[in-house]
């Protein structure tokens, strides 16, 4: 048998493992043992969205790949070490724990480091980096107990770094040493326009600042000593300053490195010994160092096929991004500083609504050549076709990026050629995407899953979508929008026909208008919907079955199988005797206790029979059901206003509490989440909710659809000093239209953004009443309100219903494989090893 050729790909980062996997794919890949060595114990994660890391997602939602599917490609992987030396002559790599691994080809793809600026006291305890899972655990672990964080670096990872920080709730500072915040990617306006808009998020910025020193303070805590200007305390310091190519295997073999930094490579990624291959950011292509990901995943492959033999040459790339920082979108498309020879610029600048667009054209003012977006980023998938298809700009270039304009033509996808890439990540073309279609792709997921298309970033999913539906269209091919295999509607459809036709029950609404049984995709959804229409209990025998599990047992479930229980606290207003109760509750059943940021208190780690317990007592108490478990009204949170506050205008915990006992109980097609603020210094953070409202002088100003979670959005201002009965009425009728027309699992910032027309349709229809329906929208509310029921209480009531309150149908017994240790002198879940360790000791 043919002994077979060893191939060693040192960086286990998103770049080494696209390469594994387009080299996999290769026909001569079993002629191949392959080795991939990673540094860091974690498989490889996607980096793009390393910030999700803090909002909750962990590395196995972030994995793009595993050690089970290495071994089942046969690929030897080698995780947490690190490779210390290579030995061309011998064609050998060394590795941190003494193994040696030998190569006919060798592939590094060691990416970069962070670039820390040698301030004097930059190696203190509290300074970090922001590059891996690890560096994200230790910076989480030193803000636990901080209220002040700093990032040194205002380009696009210390944005990421600065958001990071703030969710984990540390006012935070961002300085950066030139005069605008993005340097590279912005001019001074678009900076100016950035910088104001992160401001108002709380976010302080420092520009044209520059360190001098830092010292450790005698509590730990950090000082930034600044040329000009007071120092500034801190208790979390992130540095990110730029990145240097990770080139030290190459400079230590000889490889041809160049000036500053980087291993030089030719157009298939081959380094000067033509046996090692270099790709991703620590490469060096015509003076190049590129530090996006999509161009790394072409010299993955550029490398990949020529090792088959094959072509597939780097040319370079196109380093255009798309992005959200802090939640402001920002977009950057080709020579967007004017630099090419000729160029001339057309700028659209609103302050007021901070949106800043600038577009660069060759002087004939016929191809696009870059652009710059702040505030908003609709135009940036037809600006981005453009540029990179060299299209024929309209006569009157301005028209793509002035507002509204009746001449701004819409690049249609037929106006794309085939070559246009629509997914850059992944090198998906127009015409990989037509060609899924006539290989029998009918949908958007069928084509992500034959192509990868939009797997990526994700940044391209609404040009996916249209290119999909205009493929299937062109070929007579219906476009489809039903909710699922068994319903050929929309959930708004559904909506109608429930209201119209009065229908009652799943039962009934499937055998009239759809077929077969249902799904987990139509249940919740029509269940939502019954809830939203005739508000009957969702544990009534026509419904119970449609609930997921939270709303199955009115809590939520938690990783160890136990639930976690929250009262409603109005407003966050609460006695000192019900703050008795809960604790007393929390003593008796050892539940870990957390106050959210919702201002509610959480009590973690209840069993599911203990849960009609404990809801007794707390409804003994005067507590009801706080919803944390449905796709309902979650929250009202308030600042103190003018009760207490010598700020406040108005009575925002009033309010607040007014509003969250009118919405309890709505169900909605996703969670809604309120705030109140008594003034403009906004300390209940009502700008970040799906309903804000913030106290003025007048009145209320109500701000709508904005909302944290995975994809931030700002809150729109909606209606000024309004009064309390005409609030009231505009939240009415704004919600119901929301649960009438929104889609399934739609949250009211994607809702608004995707109703033609955005938020000037949705005022006339709110505001000035253009669809005749607000009497409708009103009535629907009121009967909605009249009907409340505690959930909690409705189910003590019933026999019926705690019979499926047991952790097991033929025992009383409680599930004894739930264990938990003590922590920061409180419970948590235990691990398996504390588990097993446990049953060891026993």
């Amino acid at each position: 048998m043919t002994q077979r050729q060893q191939l060693v790909i040192i960086g286990n980062g998103m770049v080494g493992h696209h390469f594994a996997e387009s080299f996999r794919q290769q026909a001569g890949a079993d002629a191949w043992q392959v080795h991939i060595v990673g540094e860091e114990h974690h498989s490889a994660y996607d980096r793009v969205h390393l910030s999700e890391y803090f909002q909750g997602k962990g590395h196995a939602e972030l994995a793009l790949g595993t050690l089970d599917g290495y071994r089942e490609a046969g690929i030897e992987a080698h995780l947490g070490v690190k490779a210390d030396h290579i030995d061309r002559q011998a064609k050998t790599v060394t590795l941190s724990n003494g193994d040696t691994l030998a190569y006919d080809k060798l592939v590094l793809a060691t990416g970069s480091y962070p670039f820390v600026p040698p301030i004097p006291g930059h190696e203190a305890e509290r300074c970090f980096v922001y590059r891996t899972l690890d560096d994200l655990d230790a910076i989480r672990s030193a803000a636990a107990e901080g209220t002040t964080g700093v990032v040194i670096g205002g380009g696009l990872l210390g944005l990421e770094a600065a958001n990071a920080l703030k969710s984990l709730g540390l006012h935070t500072h961002v300085i950066e040493f030139a005069p605008r915040l993005m340097p590279v990617q912005l001019d001074d306006d678009a900076g100016q326009v950035l910088r104001a808009k992160i401001e108002e998020l709380g976010v302080t910025v420092h520009t044209q600042t520059a360190t001098q020193s830092i010292d450790t303070l005698d509590d730990g805590r950090l000082q930034l000593n600044f040329a000009e200007g007071d120092p500034l305390t801190t208790d979390v310091l992130v540095f990110s300053a730029g990145i240097r190519p990770q080139d030290a295997l190459g400079r230590d073999c000889d490889l041809d490195m160049g000036e500053r930094g980087g291993i030089c490579v030719n157009n298939h990624c081959q380094t000067s010994d033509p046996d090692i291959y270099a790709i991703g950011e620590v490469a060096l292509w015509d003076q190049k160092i590129f530090g996006l990901v999509a161009p790394g995943y072409r010299m993955a492959e550029a490398a990949a096929a020529h090792l088959d033999g094959g072509e597939a040459p780097f040319l370079g790339a196109d380093m255009s991004t798309k992005l959200k920082l802090l939640g402001v979108d920002v977009g950057s498309i080709g020579d967007a500083h004017a630099a090419s020879s000729g160029a001339i610029s057309f700028r659209y600048n609103n302050e007021a609504k901070g949106v800043y667009k600038k577009i660069v054209t060759s002087a004939d003012g016929k191809r696009l050549l870059g652009a710059i977006l702040v505030g908003d980023n609709s135009v940036y998938d037809t600006l981005l076709q453009y540029h990179l298809n060299d299209i024929e700009l309209p006569a009157e270039p301005d028209s793509l990026i002035l507002p509204t304009s009746d001449a701004t033509p819409a690049l249609g996808v037929d106006a794309l050629p085939d070559t246009a890439t629509i997914c850059s990540c992944l090198n998906v073309t127009k015409g990989d995407i037509v060609g899924a279609v006539d290989g029998g792709c009918c949908s958007v997921g069928d084509v992500k899953s034959e192509t990868d298309a939009s797997t990526g970033c994700g940044g391209c999913a609404a040009m996916l979508k249209d290119v999909v539906d205009a493929t299937l269209e062109a070929r007579g091919i219906e476009v489809d929008h039903s909710l699922c295999e068994h319903f050929s509607h929309t959930r708004q459809e559904l909506y109608h026909l429930v209201l119209v036709e009065e229908i009652k029950t799943f039962d009934e609404l499937i055998q009239h208008h759809g077929q077969g049984r249902g799904c987990d995709i139509c249940k919740p959804a029509v269940a939502s919907v019954l809830a939203s229409v005739w508000n009957e209990l969702v544990h009534d025998e026509p419904h119970v079955k449609l609930q997921d599990t939270n709303d199955t047992f009115l809590a939520n479930m938690q990783k160890d199988g136990t639930y976690s229980i929250v009262p409603r606290i109005a407003g966050g207003e609460i006695t000192p005797d019900k703050l008795l109760v809960i604790g007393q509750v929390a003593k008796d059943y050892n539940l870990y206790t957390k106050i959210t940021g919702g201002q509610r208190i959480d009590l973690f780690g209840a069993q599911l029979h203990q849960l009609p317990d404990i809801w007794q007592t707390l409804i003994d108490a005067g507590f009801e059901t706080g919803h944390a478990y449905g796709k309902s009204v979650r929250t009202v949170k308030s600042c103190v206003g003018s009760t207490w506050c010598r700020y406040g205008v108005q009575d925002s915990v009033g309010m607040a509490i007014l509003l969250e006992n009118r919405y309890k109980g709505l169900r909605a097609p996703h969670k809604l989440k309120f705030a109140v603020s008594g003034c403009t210094r906004e300390c209940a953070e009502a700008q970040s909710k799906d309903i804000g409202v913030i106290a003025t002088e007048n009145g209320w100003n109500l701000y709508v659809c904005g909302n944290g979670g995975m994809k931030p959005r700002h809150a729109d201002l909606f209606a000024t000093d309004l009064d309390d009965v005409t609030l009231i009425k505009t939240i009415d009728r704004l919600l119901m239209f929301y649960i009438r027309t929104a889609d399934r699992l739609q949250r009211t910032a994607r809702w608004m953004e995707n109703l033609e027309g955005g938020l000037d349709y949705l005022k006339d229809v709110i505001l000035n009443d253009s669809l005749g329906i607000n009497a409708d929208l009103e009535a629907q509310m009121e009967r909605v309100i009249d009907t409340y029921q505690c959930e909690w209480k409705a189910t003590l009531e019933d026999e019926e219903k705690l019979k499926r309150f047991r952790t097991f149908v033929n025992s009383p017994e409680e599930d004894d494989n739930v264990v938990f240790v003590q922590e920061r002198d409180q419970i948590r879940p235990a691990t398996d090893d504390e588990k097993q360790n446990l049953i060891a000791t026993a």
